[in-house]
């Protein structure tokens, strides 16, 4: 997704969701809004931690409030304030800092987890943990589901999926969300941990410099035309969908231990900070390739869903070497998410629906 401009400022795409020169029914907005926080929901958790335990299904309200009004609030601020994926990125990191740093204290925490026994724990920050959940929170937690919900509604990509009242409604559950993941989570996991002070000041401090720059300086330099340059190709559609398994495989096996065990894939052969920099060298090709790829002329809405299938088929894979019982709920998670993203090939390619403008498009 890349949001632009408000409603009234562009004419709305047109689609099976509505017809031009109307506004969206209030059913539509609702159900793309409860889409999207449903999506966050299962791209971040539940297609990831429930292969590996299985009681993650009893929290689902709670981690519908923890993840999905969340993304949900970033998602409808890059919206209003016109900005696209580089927004959503920034706004991502935030989150990030938000949920594992304000929120779990897994970021500090020696004992959450056991993240400290990962990789690098260096003045008192767990940056292996952090540098994976970097990865996970912004591409799973926001890009993905956000995506998915434009080929889902693609009338409203540019649109809020919120009133006013809808948005206050959900800023005080996100951040009710964090309070959620202190008092049941991290309190239960790490009873009495405290992030020092100086680093709760620092996160909330990084949240705000993040925030200004995804909704007030990125939108103001954003280039008006970000069509097809030349003729650039992507590849076909299947290679861009191992392209994204194996680079996501990849980054995760780097930073951690196969199905969350005991052991890392590449064992001793890595030193601790250079895991961060391998991980870093996968993660970083993998977004110019992305961002190179959704600027080509023939870049579709089968090259995105071969896009985010490969990395939600990686993500689920990682955690099944974990148990038999993970390997048997990774399997069918595996399968569900295959027919789901067949299910959505369907939708996307209807005839009446018509496809996303390109991004970034106005």
């Amino acid at each position: 997704m890349t949001p632009t401009s408000p409603p009234t400022a562009s004419p709305p795409a047109a689609g099976r969701h509505v017809r031009l020169g109307r506004p969206e029914p209030d059913r539509g907005r609702v159900r793309a809004a409860w889409t999207l926080a449903l999506l966050t929901t299962l791209c971040a958790e539940l297609t990831f931690t429930a292969v590996a335990v299985p009681s993650t299904w009893v929290i689902l309200p709670l981690l519908l409030v923890m993840y999905g009004a969340g993304v949900l609030l970033v998602r409808e601020a890059v919206v209003r304030c016109g900005g696209g994926w580089p927004s959503l990125v920034l706004l991502g990191l935030a989150y990030q800092l938000s949920e594992d740093g304000l929120g779990l204290q897994a970021l500090n925490s020696p004992d959450m987890y056991d993240a400290a026994d990962w990789g690098l724990r260096a003045l008192g920050v767990n940056w292996t943990y952090w540098e994976s959940q970097i990865g996970v929170h912004v591409v799973l937690s926001v890009l993905l589901p956000v995506m998915i919900a434009n080929l889902l509604f693609p009338a409203m990509r540019d649109r809020p999926y919120l009133r006013t009242g809808g948005l206050a409604v959900t800023g005080a559950l996100a951040v009710l969300g964090v309070v959620g993941l202190r008092v049941f989570i991290s309190a239960t996991e790490d009873p009495g941990y405290r992030t020092p002070p100086a680093w709760t000041l620092t996160y909330v401090a990084a949240i705000a410099v993040l925030a200004w720059l995804a909704l007030r300086v990125l939108p103001r330099r954003r280039p008006r035309d970000t069509a097809a340059r030349g003729n650039r190709q992507a590849p076909r559609p299947p290679l861009v969908g191992f392209i994204s398994l194996y680079l996501t495989m990849a980054f995760l096996t780097t930073l951690l231990p196969l199905g969350l065990g005991g052991d890392l894939l590449f064992g001793d052969a890595m030193s601790q900070p250079f895991r961060l920099i391998a991980a870093a060298m996968t993660a970083v090709p993998f977004a110019w390739l992305a961002a190179r790829w959704r600027t080509a002329a023939n870049w579709t809405d089968r090259h995105r869903l071969w896009l985010i299938g490969g990395i939600l088929v990686s993500h689920t894979a990682f955690m099944m070497p974990g148990s038999w019982t993970s390997a048997l709920l990774g399997a069918l998670t595996l399968a569900l998410e295959l027919l789901a993203l067949r299910s959505l090939s369907r939708h996307v390619h209807r005839p009446e629906t018509a496809p996303p403008k390109p991004l970034g498009a106005r």
